[in-house]
């Protein structure tokens, strides 16, 4: 958990993990919206499995993508995103919820974002948990438009506040059409403000820092984004 410095209740941002898990690069994101004036929290959804995270790195000192890790450490890392399923996440989610009941945190609206299948988690509890996830932030997020039932894209009706979603040009995991069919449903909620970003370019997995396939500009772009909506929805 990060948050500024004194004693004031400040709205809560929860950071919703990719499939690497919990480690350094998230809690150095939570740090830097913390300076914003946020507490923001990294839960880690895989603690049913008994792990953290995992965090391979290239000879140059770089956390590597899935493409470039072994066969092995891809397997190990798929193997635990498989099986946490959208429920977990909105289970664990109430759980941090009531925990903060009794913490310095503003009990109205809260905030999330989400990376690669976190952004599919933030925007699920966007659609299960209305009243309170009213700004939410989607970056290379997956299997955002699925066939399953609790796809997020069927909690369109239920989305409020405001939603954006950071996409990659270049990503094997989210076609393009995902954008389109987003834009679609959501560019005329009448309770919602959305507004997506394809960055041309960049590559699935861009906003994390050090990682070899960051993309500082491209981040920087959504960072931008992602505060001014922070600062009209939850302040």
């Amino acid at each position: 958990m990060a948050r500024p410095a004194g004693e004031a209740a400040v709205p809560l941002v929860i950071l919703c993990m990719d499939i690497w898990g919990v480690r350094a690069q998230l809690f150095e994101i939570a740090a830097r919206i913390a300076l914003q004036g946020y507490c923001a929290v990294v839960p880690n959804f895989y603690h049913r499995d008994g792990v953290k995270g995992f965090d391979f790195r290239n000879a140059r000192g770089q956390s590597v993508s899935m493409e470039i890790a072994s066969k092995e450490q891809q397997e190990a890392v798929r193997r635990h995103g498989a099986v946490l399923s959208n429920a977990m996440v909105d289970a664990d989610v109430g759980a941090l919820l009531r925990f903060f009941e009794n913490e310095q945190v503003s009990q109205g609206r809260a905030g999330s974002v989400g990376f690669c299948m976190g952004g599919r988690h933030a925007m699920f509890i966007a659609g299960t948990r209305p009243e309170r996830m009213v700004a939410t932030a989607s970056l290379h997020g997956t299997q955002l438009v699925s066939d399953k039932r609790d796809s997020p894209h069927r909690f369109a009706d239920r989305f409020r506040g405001e939603m954006y979603c950071g996409f990659a040009e270049h990503d094997p995991y989210v076609p393009p059409s995902i954008a389109v069919t987003l834009d679609s449903l959501l560019g005329n909620r009448p309770d919602l403000k959305y507004r997506s970003v394809t960055h041309a370019g960049a590559r699935h997995g861009y906003a994390i820092p050090d990682r070899d396939v960051y993309d500082r500009e491209a981040a920087e772009k959504d960072w931008t984004e992602i505060f001014a909506i922070f600062a009209r929805a939850l302040r």
